[in-house]
């Protein structure tokens, strides 16, 4: 259920409603917008008809219910866009937000030089994998806290800030230590456990769309987030598996306008683990600034063919800068239309 309030409603009146649906046992969510704020009420569904209450109660305009099973991420408990802010970076507004760097950190040379060829290219987030989920057990398994400490000493000397992923619950605190964006990967998509941890941390999260999951199931997802007390969740397509063998995933370009219809939430593309071929991400970045993304994770390497991981779909510094052009050029065409 959704409360709306009245453009003049006072602080005092917002915060009487906020208590009394405390009392009542529902967990209020705010939303101050530029005229007026909403308040999401969020609890056991059998004791809706016990809101209806709330539009007798001073300030409240009325009470809208959300026939969305994903409350919180859908469009109706939010005015306007999520914009969030990383540092100076700010994603979900109208700048294309480019995340880059290597699949996983190998050495303290491969990181400094990738974090410093994102740098120069014009890229906006250094990513890299510090923890590493490998669907085989002799694959390398990421550099763990050495590797986190590498990301931060990148970020140190570039001033980028820096996402990696996060595994099990048992690391999120020890990650949120290093990194500005906590990721979690398609494979912990509905990892509902490690979901509600990351909904507990101040942080902004990363939510990877499931190599099987419905767009439904990816909001449901990014609502135990929400639901938890983190409001600051980004989602991303990164392929489906369908029966197409061409390429690693497919990429379910749709998905942006999609998601941009039903949720609040920021969209990005990730064109490396979609394609798994280099020469494919080019043109899936292109299609993700046409579509409307909010913003690309892409993967670079200074030497693709010595990466430990994902060296195949791994751009090299040449081509990285290409593509920050052609970005910047589709997007001064789309200005212009």
């Amino acid at each position: 259920m959704i409360i709306v309030m009245k453009k003049n409603a006072t602080e005092e009146q917002i915060d009487n409603v906020i208590r009394w649906l405390d009392s009542v046992g529902y967990k209020a969510h705010p939303s101050r917008g530029v005229e007026r704020t909403i308040i999401g009420a969020i609890g056991d569904e059998r004791g809706k008809d016990q809101l209806k209450f709330t539009e007798s109660l001073s300030g409240v305009e009325k009470t809208v219910p959300i026939l969305k099973p994903y409350k919180l991420a859908s469009r109706e408990s939010r005015e306007g866009d999520t914009i969030i802010s990383v540092g100076d970076v700010k994603i979900g507004g109208s700048e294309f937000i480019v995340m880059a760097g290597p699949c996983a950190v190998e050495s303290e040379e491969q990181i400094l030089q990738s974090a410093n060829v994102i740098k120069k290219g014009g890229g906006h987030i250094l990513r890299g994998g510090a923890f590493k989920p490998r669907t085989s057990p002799y694959s390398f398994q990421g550099m763990e806290e050495e590797g986190l400490k590498l990301l931060k000493k990148a970020r140190e000397e570039t001033g980028l800030p820096v996402i990696t992923e996060v595994l099990d619950t048992g690391d999120v605190e020890l990650v949120a230590e290093y990194a500005d964006i906590l990721q979690i990967g398609t494979r912990n998509v509905q990892n509902f456990a490690l979901l509600k941890k990351l909904g507990q941390i101040n942080k902004p999260v990363l939510l990877k769309r499931g190599l099987m999951s419905t767009i439904e199931e990816l909001l449901m997802s990014a609502e135990y987030l929400l639901a938890s007390g983190n409001d600051q969740v980004i989602l991303c397509e990164r392929g489906i598996r369908t029966f197409e063998t061409a390429t690693r995933n497919t990429l379910d370009i749709s998905a942006v306008p999609v998601l941009k219809e039903l949720t609040h939430l920021p969209v990005i593309i990730d064109p490396s683990h979609s394609s798994g071929h280099w020469k494919y991400v080019i043109p899936l970045s292109r299609a993700a600034v046409a579509v409307g993304a909010h913003g690309l994770l892409v993967e670079v390497h200074p030497e693709p063919d010595r990466a430990v991981s994902d060296g195949p779909q791994s751009l090299k510094p040449e081509k990285f800068y290409l593509l920050m052009e052609e970005i910047k050029s589709i997007k001064n065409a789309l200005r212009k239309t």
